[in-house]
């Protein structure tokens, strides 16, 4: 299997902006944001000042997406990044498309001097889960996330 992973450029706005909505709507079933705000986004992240956007692309076609974005820890007293989404399209899922969008998220955070790379996922999405544990990824157990 012949793919790329890199970095979203402005001429990939059009079919990330659609694998966004497959990954907002299709996969997490949550409400559908307004073209503007999803645009307003990948825009953000092609300035690479708040976070940036890993494609992968294949034929051509883009098949997954993976953003960081760059914060503080106060218990690490240091910069990281939180890696707030990895998606891939069903038949890429449990391939090495998924693993290296990951290891590209862990390269830059590592690359660009981040104390940590952090992220969460849905309790129900076990396959996640197993996918990060099989990553080497260490399962937090001290905190309980909330939101509003």
């Amino acid at each position: 299997m012949s793919f790329l992973i890199r970095n979203a450029k402005p001429d990939d706005l059009s079919s990330l902006t659609e694998l966004m909505y497959e990954y907002i709507v299709g996969f997490y079933q949550n409400p559908r944001p307004p073209i503007e705000k999803i645009h307003n986004l990948i825009q953000t992240l092609f300035e690479q000042q708040n976070g940036i956007q890993f494609v992968a692309e294949q034929n051509g076609e883009l098949i997954g997406f993976a953003t960081l974005f760059f914060t503080f820890s106060t218990m690490k007293a240091d910069k990281i990044t939180v890696m707030n989404d990895l998606f891939v399209l069903e038949p890429f899922r449990d391939t090495e498309v998924e693993s290296q969008l990951f290891l590209e998220c862990q390269k830059y955070s590592q690359n660009h001097g981040y104390a940590h790379m952090t992220w969460i996922t849905s309790t129900e999405n076990k396959r996640a889960q197993i996918f990060f544990k099989k990553m080497d990824a260490v399962q937090g157990r001290n905190w309980v996330h909330f939101s509003s």
